[in-house]
């Protein structure tokens, strides 16, 4: 049997993923601050809408509040947008920042593992980007600064695999 929950569909027990009006597979469950699913009905944190388009300066803006308020998961999503819909010359600089904050959200999450290897990841995307263009500050970012803070976050993320405080590990991005 098919429901709606907030405009989705829920396909119930035979499709246990909710979809779009589409029929794209969106799961419509209530998250936490750190993008965790909680139960249906349950009292969530507003979701970054998918999709959305925004220049640089709004992504990194925008990234900078959810980092500051605890919010990597939903950075994450912000720097997704621009990864996917950016200019190609620039994807790699994104995906390698959506990385950085995925990474702390696992961190946050207690997944030292998971958590450690995102950041070296995108601490790698974002070195490499950064060195093959020759720009170390893009949309005021420091990005040799935000690999070196992730790779110490990564470090002592594996010496000590409690969860770590989002809002207080997130990066400053920017002045």
């Amino acid at each position: 049997m098919r429901g709606t929950i907030g405009g989705m569909t829920n396909a119930g027990a035979s499709d246990a993923r909710d979809r779009d009006v589409a029929g794209r597979a969106r799961n419509a469950r209530p998250r936490d601050g750190l993008g965790r699913p909680l139960p249906y009905g349950a009292e969530g944190v507003p979701r970054q809408p998918e999709g959305v388009l925004r220049t640089p300066e709004d992504t990194v803006a925008e990234a900078r509040a959810l980092l500051a308020s605890g919010r990597p998961f939903h950075a994450h999503e912000v720097f997704e947008d621009a990864w996917k819909s950016g200019p190609r010359e620039e994807r790699a600089l994104w995906r390698g920042l959506a990385q950085l904050a995925v990474g702390l959200t696992h961190a946050a999450r207690g997944n030292a593992v998971g958590g450690a290897r995102l950041l070296r990841r995108g601490a790698g995307a974002v070195e490499g980007w950064a060195a093959e263009r020759g720009e170390d500050r893009l949309y005021g970012l420091d990005l040799p600064g935000l690999a070196r803070w992730a790779r110490e976050l990564a470090g002592r993320v594996e010496d000590d695999s409690a969860p770590v405080d989002a809002e207080t590990e997130a990066p400053r991005l920017g002045p």
